[in-house]
């Protein structure tokens, strides 16, 4: 029989997991149409961070429809130069995934060009959900194929989640070290360029030390 401790450390386990993991992000905003060729188009950006090989799908909804005098462009790249798509006049629903070649953040951008110059002040409205790694998963589609039991699964679900979990700690402790062997260069840079600096002083306070008792000598003055 199961103990009541062990429903405690899953249910522990599943509050943490919930409180750590913030990689499902739903947002709804509208994406003003803008005139081609009038420099008053712009991109409406959305940015997340995604670990390298890391799952990611992202689901756009929105209103309106191919033909109604706007066009809306869809533009997902990473901030080392990746781009992971660039579809053209999305509309309705629409789903993109990709797999993460780097440990960067990525944006996914929209821009809606105005087509008929005779519409003014029309917008489309967007659904964004962007889910990454463990949440990019079908786990319905694990359980069936896998033939896990819903427990099971959920456990399958929560492993995956805490790997996630200990994948970012070991990333961030990485980037903490090389940050603080930065700060240890510059640090011994710095060092030694205030003591260059203050040799260069002592020499140059010498140097005119020198300079003037000669000149004054030179003049009879001392």
């Amino acid at each position: 029989m199961i103990s009541r401790q062990f429903f405690s450390f899953i249910s522990s386990l599943l509050v943490a997991t919930l409180f750590f993991t913030a990689h499902s992000n739903a947002l709804k905003f509208a994406v003003p149409a803008r005139p081609a060729g009038s420099g008053q188009a712009f991109e409406r950006c959305i940015r997340n961070f995604v670990h390298k090989d890391a799952m990611v799908v992202v689901n756009v909804k929105t209103n309106g429809q191919r033909g109604d005098g706007q066009v809306l462009n869809l533009r997902i790249i990473d901030t080392v130069g990746n781009e992971y798509g660039r579809p053209k006049d999305v509309a309705g629903d629409a789903r993109y995934v990709f797999t993460a070649h780097a440990d960067a953040a990525f944006d996914v951008c929209f821009e809606n060009i105005q087509s008929n110059a005779h519409i003014q002040g029309h917008q489309r409205e967007v659904d964004l959900d962007i889910d990454i790694g463990a949440d990019a998963r079908d786990w319905n589609a694990v359980g069936q194929t896998e033939k896990l039991k819903p427990m099971e699964l959920e456990l399958r679900r929560i492993e995956e989640n805490i790997d996630e979990i200990v994948s970012t700690m070991d990333y961030l402790r990485a980037r903490e070290m090389r940050l603080r062997d930065t700060n240890e260069s510059t640090n011994a840079r710095v060092k030694f360029f205030a003591v260059g600096t203050l040799f260069c002083l002592l020499a140059l306070s010498v140097w005119q030390i020198t300079y003037l008792r000669q000149f004054f000598r030179s003049k009879h003055l001392i």
